[in-house]
């Protein structure tokens, strides 16, 4: 039987640390279907406020196999760099259903688009270096140059301060 057959099921494959991508790839150029949901979020990068894309599970990939765990197309994958071993729960494998597999893309593709921010508008923020360490203020927006807005109250004025995202902290 190929890994191409007929009724094909989602599983769980543990990878080694930090090597999910790596996995991913390896097993796709043997063949395999495989799936890595990743977690579209604003994140701080040399200063600057970019977009990283991140597993949504650390260690873990889907990948889709034939039912039968004595199929040939089974016995690579362990040996796979990347790959630790697949997820067994006693004596099976584990099996992924198909709708989890479908919500999973939905929400990474809605994510894609809108990606989980950093700061959101009206938060509270603490100044953490320059001249206004330790002052609190309140997150407006980042400008077109990478540069946060934030709003302070110097001397009962309402002042708006332009400042690398890097010397922002939330307040909790």
């Amino acid at each position: 039987m190929s890994i191409h057959a007929a009724v094909m099921q989602w599983y769980l494959v543990h990878t080694k640390p930090k090597q999910e991508n790596w996995a991913k790839q390896n097993l796709e150029q043997q063949g395999y279907r495989c799936y890595l949901p990743l977690s579209h979020d604003e994140k701080l990068h040399q200063g600057k406020i970019t977009v990283a894309s991140t597993p949504l599970f650390p260690r873990y990939l889907f990948i889709q196999l034939g039912q039968d765990t004595t199929d040939k197309s089974w016995i690579p994958i362990r040996s796979t760099k990347g790959v630790n071993r697949l997820v067994f729960f006693g004596a099976s494998p584990a099996k992924v259903d198909d709708y989890l597999i479908e919500n999973l893309r939905a929400q990474e593709c809605h994510q894609h688009q809108h990606p989980e921010k950093l700061y959101y508008s009206g938060e509270r923020v603490e100044l953490v270096d320059g001249a206004f360490a330790g002052f609190e203020g309140v997150y407006q927006m980042t400008d077109g140059e990478q540069r946060a807005m934030v709003l302070l109250e110097l001397l009962s004025k309402p002042v708006t301060l332009r400042i690398s995202p890097a010397k922002l902290r939330k307040v909790s």
